[in-house]
């Protein structure tokens, strides 16, 4: 016997076709070219062939000659200063100084960046010309100092009574 009782109660859960009222599955467009010809076209032929920093470094052929050979040497080449920095964590004490430095004084990029420096600034000297000209033997606008025309033939007089002298 069929039973005639719904056994869910109301309100009714809704899924997502009978929530938008969709009941047909709308089928994604499949691509022109199979996938092996495909990604010998641009841009994934270009990503897939340019390397980065992390994956030559997991080559087999990539040597680096400044590695640490083990935890000795990883140890002596932190920047860890026992006599000015005492009790720091023991992360800490491995700091590198590839991570740290701001400057590439190292040899080691650490990421595929091309750093710009800055041209140097355009200093613009303004030259100030003097509308009225003055006469040579005139002191006003003079720079002031022991030294000037003013005094005794040019000369003026030392602590010690002498002439200083040019």
């Amino acid at each position: 016997m069929p039973r005639q009782r719904d056994p869910f109660p109301f309100p009714k859960h809704e899924n997502d076709i009978t929530f938008s009222g969709a009941n047909d599955l709308q089928r994604i467009a499949t691509f022109d070219k199979p996938t092996h010809l495909a990604q010998n076209d641009q841009p994934w032929c270009r990503l897939n062939e340019t390397s980065t920093l992390a994956s030559i470094r997991r080559s087999v052929m990539h040597y680096n000659k400044q590695a640490p050979k083990d935890s000795l040497d990883f140890h002596l080449k932190s920047i860890y200063d026992h006599h000015q920095e005492f009790m720091l964590s023991k992360n800490q004490t491995l700091y590198q100084k590839e991570t740290l430095s701001q400057d590439h004084d190292h040899g080691r990029p650490l990421k595929n960046r091309v750093t710009y420096e800055e041209p140097p600034k355009q200093i613009d000297f303004k030259v100030w010309m003097n509308s009225q000209r003055n006469s040579l033997c005139s002191i006003q606008g003079a720079i002031e100092s022991h030294h000037n025309a003013s005094t005794n033939r040019g000369y003026s007089r030392k602590h010690d009574g002498g002439f200083y002298s040019i």
